[in-house]
């Protein structure tokens, strides 16, 4: 798949030129694990195919399309600003939200009636999203999971709960499709496998 212009036009405007890693994501077919510094561009590479998607009407209502999980809540919130520029600059038909413990009642319950396109969770906000009985509902539509920083979910408790987490997710769609995004690590296979 190649970057469709009103997105290689954006990339333009910013004075930028997409990563290699970035176009290699939007034409992967299945799992992948992109390693690389902190500035590298490996979350806008994360979620360039589903904003491609998304921009092609990939959306069905009243599901979630990708989900982005993140160990800190906080990322969440960072990755939510991020993903607002080129949203509203390509005029995307796209609706992200964070749910962590700091959502407040009253999105929650919006979110589960009218989920996102995108959502950003965490572990455990993905465990109590999973636990309710129309969690097949939100989730049958979704496409994408990306994993951030998932060097520091790896063989942890943690990560063991997210394992299990993404399974169940598969059992609801099983063409889901895994992204995971990492630094710099020691031992890139071991973290494939995880992934």
């Amino acid at each position: 798949m190649t970057l469709p212009p009103v997105f290689q036009d954006w990339f333009a405007r910013q004075g930028w030129q997409p990563h290699p890693h970035q176009l290699a994501l939007l034409g992967a077919v299945g799992d992948s694990l992109l390693i690389a510094p902190t500035g590298g561009g490996k979350t806008l590479a994360g979620f360039l195919p589903s904003l491609v998607d998304l921009r092609d009407g990939a959306a069905r209502r009243g599901a979630v399309h990708t989900l982005y999980v993140s160990p800190l809540k906080a990322l969440t919130a960072d990755i939510g600003r991020n993903l607002a520029r080129p949203i509203a600059d390509l005029d995307l038909p796209v609706r992200v939200e964070d749910r962590t413990g700091d959502t407040s009642h009253s999105a929650r319950q919006r979110q589960r009636a009218d989920p996102p396109h995108i959502l950003l969770t965490t572990p455990e906000s993905l465990a109590l999203l999973l636990s309710y009985e129309d969690a097949p509902r939100i989730f049958a539509g979704l496409q994408r999971v990306i994993i951030d920083e998932l060097h520091a979910l790896a063989e942890s408790k943690r990560g063991d709960q997210l394992v299990l987490q993404i399974a169940r997710l598969q059992s609801l769609n099983p063409a889901l499709r895994r992204i995971g995004l990492s630094a710099t690590v020691e031992n890139p296979p071991a973290l494939a496998r995880f992934l």
